[in-house]
């Protein structure tokens, strides 16, 4: 089994157990902590993959076939629809949407994970207060 295969499967089970998690968890907030350090290991993850292999794979790899294309769309949605649910509880936070915005178009979950680690941390204190 590739070292690549392995990172694919192990993605795959990170996943599974997180949206496990997420379905039986009655938390009304999440854990800031988690997101923000997903979105630091993802964050190394992608400094690395880039200090390797650079960023034109990124465009080759979202370009090259209707497969490219349709992963390209999919993360689109995804991160459309999740910030659909994310901004408005993010603007009644008091969170400022246009910067966070931007680092998510700018770095995709990397960006979303830091932004609902923030929102977290926000809901969480002013839960507490």
């Amino acid at each position: 089994m590739s070292p690549f295969v392995i990172l694919f499967l192990a993605g795959l089970a990170a996943a599974l157990a997180a949206m496990i998690y997420i379905v039986v968890s009655q938390e009304k907030v999440g854990s800031a902590a988690l997101a923000a350090a997903l979105s630091g290991g993802f964050g190394a993850f992608t400094a690395i993959t880039i200090l390797y292999e650079g960023v034109l794979p990124v465009w080759l790899n979202h370009t090259q076939n209707l497969w490219g294309v349709q992963v390209w769309w999919d993360l689109l949605i995804s991160l459309t629809i999740a910030l659909f649910f994310v901004l408005p509880r993010a603007r009644a936070a008091g969170m400022s949407i246009f910067p966070w915005l931007l680092f998510v178009v700018c770095t995709a979950s990397i960006g979303l994970l830091a932004m609902v680690a923030r929102l977290f941390w926000l809901e969480k204190r002013a839960e507490a207060a």
